[in-house]
């Protein structure tokens, strides 16, 4: 090779190599400047998160110790503090058809596990634990797991058988007011009762430290229910319901409605238990607002004579016949018609007083409107709606038929009748001394005063008398109304509402007693009878001794209201 073409392969190799380098230079030139403009744009990003923080959203919040140990939901409590649902971390049953990968999810086949679940559970269904198990889909299979049941499933050695931590709700007397509690779902929101009305207070970081009070006392409330079910099972009644209330505030110490359910199962919580009978379902409540019309003619001045006779012969009215269970004499005066429960005379009274006037009572009772009451389940009335009552309309309301209300109506209308003539709302929130809302004026005092000598004559010589406490002042009224059939039609004979409407002690109301059973039957236990005297009296009778003492209500045989000017008005007792 001569020294030319030396030379020029020489610089052939050196334009070559400085090919390579100038192309090696501009990748890394491009791929830093790739790299800087994503260090770019993450900075960027960060930059515009730092002022979405500061302006957009607000800024992360503190969390103390005392926070992180609040309850998931706040408690809810009795009068006294006794904790009637609280929030608590708990274990459930969930199925994991994942847990080994592809493949059979279970060891063992899905017919012996679910019966060595249905060992766990006893009121586990086998079937549908067998068919959930079978369908290979992922879901709880139970809520609610104890440890010691979590204990004997691992033990089982399923991997697919898991058991999620999560936040439950636990109700410490089980079903004991229930329909006043109600229950939290699986969505984590309270549902028909407290619960419900509550729901945002429970769940609120700020407010759920503090428990939320109810006027229940669950002393009263055990007690009430234990009566009525007792009462419900001697006559093999369908249902029971019942309210315990304060006649000067208002305040509801016991609200019972039976058949219950237990609010841990809401699951098991089917419509037919969960409807309260208390606040919900409407009633003719018969011969209960008898005492009402006497109480308003008393009061407009249409009675202002005791001792007046009323014929008691049937009455006769647009083809429709007004009688009484029984021949109770010739002529009755308004105390005896009272003792005696007469439909006739109080249709007379009735008559005389006027139907505006006891149109105006029943409204000033709050008869045409749902209840006042916290709930949200509250049944409304069916009031005669005419503009101006027919005289028929007035005589039957009289005495109980042609309008419905719940018995909470009829505990606060009686609540009205012997605490001085003042209606108020009733209420499930405790209130403190001095904040009882003022109500309304229904009846004057002096009224006030007269019904509640004649309520304790009721309980001393009438039909009420197996309500007559020893000791402890009892006055109150029976009512037994035939059931509707269904869609307002003919009257049921062999389907009676037994109510018993109470306060004590008469010579200083402090509670209204409803006590309701619904269609009991002439059991040797009621003596054969239907009607309240023998049935739901005897629940009131039983149920004051046993509250008394714990509301400060002794028993005292040496105290009772005066009946000296009344007495000379009825020179026998009665009786249903």
């Amino acid at each position: 090779m001569n020294a030319l073409t030396y030379s020029t392969a020489l610089a052939s190799g050196r334009v070559q190599l400085a090919n390579v380098r100038q192309r090696s230079l501009l990748v890394a030139q491009v791929r830093l400047l790739v790299v800087l403009l994503l260090f770019a744009l993450a900075a960027v990003a960060c930059v515009m998160r730092i002022v979405m923080l500061g302006v957009v959203e607000p800024a992360p919040r503190s969390s103390s110790l005392y926070e992180a140990l609040l309850p998931s939901r706040g408690e809810i409590v009795d009068r006294n503090g006794v904790a009637l649902a609280r929030a608590f971390p708990a274990y459930a049953l969930w199925y994991n058809p994942q847990a080994l990968g592809s493949g059979t999810p279970l060891v063992k086949s899905p017919g012996e596990v679910a019966h060595a679940l249905a060992l766990v559970f006893p009121d586990a269904d086998e079937a549908d634990l067998l068919r959930r198990l079978k369908a290979g889909k992922p879901g709880y299979l139970h809520r609610r797991v104890l440890p010691e049941q979590a204990n004997r499933i691992h033990a089982l050695g399923e991997p697919a058988l898991e058991f999620p931590r999560e936040p439950d709700r636990f109700y410490p007397q089980g079903s004991l007011a229930a329909h006043v509690l109600g229950f939290v779902a699986a969505d984590g929101h309270g549902r028909v009762g407290m619960e419900q009305v509550f729901d945002k207070q429970l769940t609120d970081p700020a407010l759920r430290a503090r428990p939320e009070m109810l006027s229940l006392d669950m002393r009263v409330q055990g007690a009430l229910e234990d009566e009525l079910s007792r009462g419900m099972l001697e006559t093999d009644a369908i249902g029971a319901a019942g309210v315990v209330l304060d006649v000067d505030s208002g305040e509801i110490l016991a609200l019972a409605s039976l058949p219950s359910f237990n609010p841990n199962r809401p699951d098991q919580a089917v419509n037919r238990l969960v409807f309260n009978k208390v606040t919900n379902q409407v009633y003719e409540l018969g011969s209960t607002f008898k005492p009402i019309t006497v109480a308003a003619a008393i009061d407009a001045g249409t009675i202002t004579n005791l001792a007046k006779r009323y014929s008691a012969a049937p009455i006769q009215i647009d083809g429709f016949t007004i009688k009484d269970s029984h021949n109770m004499g010739a002529s009755l005066n308004a105390p005896e018609a009272l003792i005696h429960s007469s439909n006739i005379v109080t249709a007379h009274i009735a008559d005389e007083l006027g139907a505006d006037r006891l149109k105006a009572t029943m409204i000033a009772l709050g008869m045409n409107e749902r209840p006042y009451l916290e709930l949200p389940g509250r049944g409304f009335p069916l009031f005669p709606r005419d503009p101006k009552w027919a005289r028929i309309t007035n005589m039957t309301v009289s005495y109980g038929h042609g309008i419905a209300v719940t018995p909470l109506h009829l505990a606060s209308a009686y609540a009205a009748l012997v605490n001085g003539g003042i209606w108020r709302p009733a209420t499930l929130q405790m209130l403190e001394p001095g904040q009882a809302p003022r109500g309304r004026r229904v009846f004057k005092a002096s009224t006030s005063a007269r019904m509640r000598q004649l309520l304790r004559m009721i309980a001393v010589y009438g039909t009420g008398r197996k309500a007559n406490a020893a000791g402890f002042r009892v006055g109150g009224k029976t009512g037994s109304a035939e059931k509707p059939g269904a869609n307002g039609g003919a009257y049921k004979k062999n389907a009676v509402v037994a109510t018993f409407a109470a306060a004590f002690p008469m010579d200083r109301p402090r509670y209204v007693i409803i006590a309701m059973l619904d269609e009991p039957k002439g059991t040797a236990a009621a003596s054969g009878q239907r009607t309240a005297a023998w049935n739901a009296a005897p629940v009131v009778g039983r149920v004051v001794p046993r509250i008394g003492p714990l509301l400060g209500v002794v028993p005292d045989d040496s105290r009772d209201i005066d009946l000296t000017d009344l007495a000379p008005l009825i020179p026998h007792g009665g009786g249903e």
